[in-house]
């Protein structure tokens, strides 16, 4: 009887690991299947050089696909600076979905500020999606400049907000809640609302240019968004987050110069918490 037992405990624990071997083996299956476009946008020769160069730090491929965004998304991308997600997104959404860029104010009415860098910056990024189109497809823009333009388009319209190392810079101006708000309207039920930001030891200052995990992830279910899941794939040991500049003494930025400039290389980019909520 004894005997029996164990033989059937045996053939029924190897019947469930080689069901859920199979099942493992499909689903990366079909995640390198329905990837492979993302892939083949990270590597694609339209990126800049000097972008492609950061991928050791910044994982583009990992992190879309944590975010699960698909080519037929529509995925407003905030404050996208000089493009370096742009430049996979844009053209990974081009056939099939829309990417839309959240950019700064160009025409300020504020004289002081149509020269100033916001301004400067969006219509250098405008450029360069009319430069573009061919590849780019339908790529657009949104007027996103806290305090004057939080608005990210009509509510419930877009399948993904994401947002890359900006956090910070609403949080020390106190826009960081409405634009949680406004992000959690203009989605869908369902839609993906992601993160990337510096992350900070508790009780640093937002003016280091770290946030602390815990209080984004506590703002974002403030603004109704379900915690789904973290990511170690931006993580970085090597950061001590202890710095004169704060964040941007590391590189890219190197705010020091040439001061302990190979001890700063060495550690590298910051450690980032990378976050993925939705919107029920």
């Amino acid at each position: 009887m004894k005997k029996t037992f164990i033989a059937a405990s045996l053939a029924l624990a190897s019947t469930c690991s080689l069901s859920l071997f199979s099942a493992t083996v499909s689903a990366h299956g079909h995640e390198a299947h329905s990837n492979s476009a993302l892939q083949t946008a990270v590597d694609s020769d339209f990126r800049q050089a000097k972008n492609s160069a950061r991928d050791e730090y910044r994982h583009p491929q990992q992190t879309l696909s944590f975010f699960d965004i698909k080519p037929t998304d529509t995925v407003i991308e905030l404050w996208p600076g000089g493009g370096w997600y742009a430049e996979i997104l844009a053209p990974y959404l081009a056939e099939k979905g829309h990417y839309v860029a959240g950019n700064f104010d160009t025409n300020p009415s504020d004289e002081k500020l149509k020269n100033g860098y916001r301004a400067k910056s969006g219509k250098k990024f405008e450029a360069w999606l009319t430069d573009n189109q061919a590849k780019l497809g339908a790529a657009s823009t949104v007027t996103f400049d806290p305090p004057t333009y939080y608005a990210m388009g009509k509510d419930n319209s877009v399948d993904a907000v994401l947002t890359f190392r900006n956090l910070h810079n609403w949080a020390m101006k106190g826009y960081l809640e409405p634009v949680f708000d406004s992000a959690y309207k203009v989605l869908k039920s369902g839609g993906t609302f992601g993160i990337v930001e510096h992350r900070a030891n508790p009780g640093m200052d937002a003016k280091t240019g770290y946030m602390e995990q815990a209080e984004v992830i506590k703002l974002a279910e403030k603004a109704g968004f379900t915690f789904v899941a973290s990511s170690e794939v931006n993580a970085n040991a090597k950061d001590t987050k202890d710095y004169p500049k704060g964040v941007w003494t590391l590189p890219p930025r190197l705010a020091l110069d040439d001061q302990d400039k190979q001890k700063y290389l060495d550690i590298g980019e910051s450690d980032r918490m990378t976050l993925k909520f939705i919107k029920k």
